[in-house]
This record gives structure tokens, C-alpha cells and sequence, in this order.
């Protein structure tokens, strides 16, 4: 049962000087509208070309709907402060807010795991892969990324709604995120921070190790390619999905792993960009824009939406 003496939090957001506001906001709007329109685009693309109906790009399309939900239940909010007087934001609302937010940075750190799974059978069992990455494999993987995404969601968020909030009410953060909402309760938080602890040791860094172990196999079977070219080709896919991987993961294991007490919220406010709003945007250019495949099934969207 909820004791919470707060109906409403103050959201302070980035900054409280009001000429950057009027610059972040510009800069927040533009790199979520392209996070959005990239990977509808992605979405679009796949599900109109039956070409793209293969166990890669049905994981594509999982992250890119991952991505608009991770985007979406942030930034139109942030936004929404940045231009007006009203910073409120409900218990309801900060509670829903952070439930959707944990499920998709959950179901997204799984999802780089999978994927580099993925991309390790087709590199070092390219003959055996139709039979490996089957529709029942495909089915199963992303049932798994539910099953753990829902499960690391509804434990945070159930252990947030028990504490109690008796004021101050204002989140030093641009959304309602765990770290800033343990340091407003005015209960013990210290199973809260266990769990947040667990979590991401579980979810990052043994995500972030079987991501690493996949690419290791992955460079190895490389590294057997005879062809100066198609070695240049593979290092280049393999370089920027790490790239990726790293710039997500690094900043949620700095994030979680620590006590609320050790938290710098002006530093930690810019390191959550990274992972909420910075890595949705890149996610469609490096896994799809470089991709000619996507690149012929974007193009084929274009000449159908032209007719």
C-alpha cells in the first residue's frame, strides 16, 4: 500500500537558467524528432518489405519500437517544462514515466545481447544460420527481452511505489528516474538500492560481458577471412556496434551501480542524456543507415509514399 504524502513532483530539468532552456529546448526537439522519425522509419521499412522479414532486422525493429517508447515517455515532458511555467508532474505520472523508462532500458541492454548473438551465428555459422535463427528461436529470444525488461521494471518501480515522499518534492533531473527519487524518500531505501545494484550488474554488465564474449568469437572467426575487404567490412560493423554498446552501457553502470548518497545530480543529469536520448538517435544510423539493405527498403517507402 502507497503512504506517500506527495501528490506532485517539481521537475527541476537541466538547467534553471532560462536563455539555455530556450537553447536546449531547439536542441532536445531536434535530436528527439530524428530518434522518432528514424526509427519509425525503421519500423516502416521492415514491416513493408518482406525482404527485411529475417531474424536481424525483426531485432532492429524490436529496438527501434524500444527506442520511440524509451524517447516518448521522456522527452515530450522535459519539453513541456522547458517552455512553461508548469514543472509539475503527478505521482501517477512520474510513477508511469519511470515504470516505461526502466522497461526500456532494460528490454534495450538485453536486446544488444541478443543481437550481437545474432550477428555471432551468422558470422561463425553462416551455413547452419537459417536453422539456428529460426522463427521459433526469433519468438523465444524476444519473449525472453519482454519476460526480463517487464520483470526489472515492475521490481523497481514496486519498490519506489512502497517508500514514502513527505517533501521536498522537487527531482533534480530532467524525468523520473530511481536515483533522484531515492534521494527525496524520507523512508529507508536501502533494498532499493540492493536491487538497483543487482539489476544492473545482472542486466549491464552481464549484458555488457556476453555482448563482448559474442564479438570476441566474432573477430576471431574474422580474423580467419582471407579477403583484406571482407575483413575491413566485418571490423567496420563490428567497431560501430561496440561503439554503440559502450557509449550505452558505460554511463548506466556509472549510474546504478553507486548509493543514492554518491550521486551528483548537475554531472549525472548530463551522463542520463546519454543513454536516453543520445543512443536512440544514433541506434538508427548505425545499425541501418550504413546498412544497403535498409538503405533499398527506406528507399522503397520513399517511392511507394511518391505514388
Amino acid at each position: 500500500m502507497n503512504y506517500s504524502i506527495v501528490t506532485e513532483f517539481v521537475i527541476l530539468g537541466l538547467t534553471r537558467n532560462t536563455e539555455l532552456q530556450g537553447v536546449l529546448f531547439i536542441i532536445f526537439l531536434f535530436i528527439y524528432l530524428v530518434a522518432f522519425l528514424g526509427n519509425m522509419l525503421i519500423i516502416i521499412a521492415i514491416i513493408y518489405n518482406t525482404t527485411l522479414h529475417n531474424p536481424m532486422y525483426l531485432l532492429l525493429l524490436a529496438l527501434a519500437i524500444v527506442d520511440i517508447i524509451c524517447t516518448t515517455s521522456i522527452v515530450p515532458k522535459m519539453l513541456g517544462t522547458m517552455v512553461t511555467s508548469d514543472k509539475t508532474i503527478s505521482y501517477g505520472g512520474c510513477m508511469s514515466q519511470l515504470f516505461f523508462f526502466t522497461w526500456s532500458l532494460g528490454a534495450e541492454m538485453v536486446l544488444f545481447t541478443t543481437m550481437a548473438y545474432d550477428r555471432y551465428v551468422a558470422i561463425c555459422f553462416p551455413l547452419r544460420y537459417g536453422t539456428i535463427m529460426n522463427h521459433n528461436m526469433c519468438v523465444a529470444l524476444l519473449s525472453i527481452v519482454m519476460a526480463i525488461a517487464v520483470t526489472n521494471s515492475c521490481i523497481n518501480t514496486g519498490l519506489i511505489l512502497r517508500l514514502t515522499f513527505c517533501g521536498p518534492n522537487n527531482i533534480n533531473h530532467f524525468f523520473c528516474e530511481i536515483p533522484p527519487l531515492l534521494a527525496l524518500s524520507c523512508s529507508p531505501v536501502k533494498i532499493n538500492e540492493v536491487m538497483v545494484y543487482v539489476a544492473d550488474v545482472i542486466l549491464a554488465v552481464g549484458d555488457f560481458t556476453l555482448t563482448c564474449i559474442s564479438y570476441g568469437f566474432i573477430i576471431a572467426a574474422i580474423l580467419r577471412i582471407h579477403s583484406a575487404e571482407g575483413k575491413k567490412k566485418a571490423f567496420s560493423t563490428c567497431s560501430s556496434h561496440l561503439t554503440v554498446v559502450s557509449l550505452y552501457y558505460s554511463p548506466v553502470i556509472y549510474t546504478y551501480i553507486r548509493p543514492a548518497s554518491s550521486y551528483t545530480f548537475e554531472r549525472d543529469k548530463v551522463v542520463a542524456a546519454l543513454y536516453t536520448l543520445v543512443t536512440p538517435t544514433l541506434n538508427p544510423i548505425v545499425y541501418s543507415f550504413r546498412n544497403k539493405d535498409m538503405q533499398t527498403g527506406i528507399r522503397k517507402v520513399f517511392a511507394f509514399l511518391k505514388q
